[in-house]
């Protein structure tokens, strides 16, 4: 197997090496051209730490992302630099996240070598559980495991930004591109689109990677709406949340199980500062039938009960929400969605 490095060439000679190191441990010239041959970088794939390495997909993506010599980039798991060193000669400034010390000390090198360390800002932390600082756009090799909550935080954060260039694992990508109404739709889709356009840019081989993954990726763009809908946000990811728990069932078998009904009674019994009789099994019992009544109501209301979720359009499943709530139904807790930013594999 021939490594290619960032100028193109190919690493042949290094073949006889690699036989004799672990598949993830290799050396930083090995993985981008430069650096001391001896010194060996163990990669984890629990981080998802995998170098693009394809100098051709390299400036694909930053031509594509239209970067300005004023902007601000964020940039999530920049690992040894090979992307993070192109964005810094585009761009005003780079603000990268990356919690691996040893990566940090690589770039830093590499980006001191290259004389732009002053237009580098590193924070040494999870970027999911730190706030962002104010950036343009965001370009990035991200974090395979981080992908879904990274969406919602980017799309749905309070930081505005002009277009966000990832690259993703192709699976990944193609849910994210699927419309409402396609047979494809997952909560993550529905999500993501009603704020934000996505644009595929180009799929990259798993063999554009160091070390290799086991699958292939693509690079997307997702690029916030002018206009959305007037929708409180937090309410509707609640409701997708429980109408995309399972989408291949009807809305009409999803909304009949005891345990939703009875966890959607005491969300609308709270938004509407009311709570549910007490010390009394008849009216508890009482109260269900006649909520549960009134949730199959709304769904015949509005003809959605032999309907699935990723069949509905995003007219549809607003118009829905909005019955919902105008017959006194509500889907999130006052307080903030202790699941809001997670994304399971059955919901994307």
């Amino acid at each position: 197997m021939h490594y290619v490095h960032e100028s193109g060439t190919m690493l042949g000679a290094s073949r006889r090496v690699v036989g004799f190191i672990p598949r993830r441990l290799l050396s930083v010239r090995q993985v981008h051209g430069d650096g001391d041959a001896e010194e060996l970088l163990r990669f984890h794939k629990s981080r998802g730490q995998h170098i693009l390495v394809n100098p051709r997909i390299l400036d694909t993506i930053v031509r594509k992302s239209a970067i300005k010599p004023t902007d601000t980039i964020l940039e999530i798991g920049p690992g040894t630099g090979n992307l993070t060193l192109r964005l810094l000669e585009a761009a005003h400034k780079v603000v990268a996240f990356e919690i691996d010390h040893r990566m940090v000390q690589v770039l830093e090198k590499r980006v001191l070598q290259r004389g732009f360390i002053n237009k580098l800002r590193v924070i040494e932390r999870d970027a999911m559980k730190a706030p962002f600082p104010r950036f343009d756009l965001v370009v990035a090799n991200i974090p395979y495991q981080i992908s879904s909550p990274l969406m919602i935080k980017l799309v749905y954060g309070p930081t505005p930004f002009r277009s966000a260039t990832l690259l993703l694992q192709k699976e990944f990508a193609r849910r994210l591109m699927a419309n409402p109404g396609d047979s494809g739709s997952n909560r993550l889709s529905v999500n993501v689109k009603l704020l934000a356009d996505v644009e595929l840019v180009m799929d990259v081989s798993k063999r554009d990677f160091l070390p290799s993954p086991k699958v292939d990726s693509s690079v997307v763009i997702i690029r916030p709406k002018p206009q959305v809908p007037n929708v409180d946000l937090r309410e509707w990811r609640a409701f997708t949340m429980v109408c995309f728990n399972n989408r291949n069932k009807t809305l009409g078998a999803s909304f009949k199980n005891k345990r939703r009904v009875l966890e959607l009674l005491k969300i609308s019994n709270e938004y509407n500062e009311s709570s549910p009789h007490e010390g009394d099994d008849a009216q508890d019992e009482g109260e269900f039938t006649s909520f549960k009544e009134k949730i199959i109501g709304v769904l015949r209301t509005g003809e959605f009960e032999d309907k699935r979720p990723s069949k509905l359009s995003f007219e549809e499943l607003l118009h829905l929400l909005s019955l919902f709530n105008q017959s006194g139904i509500y889907f999130g807790h006052r307080e903030q969605l202790k699941r809001e930013d997670k994304f399971d594999a059955d919901d994307e």
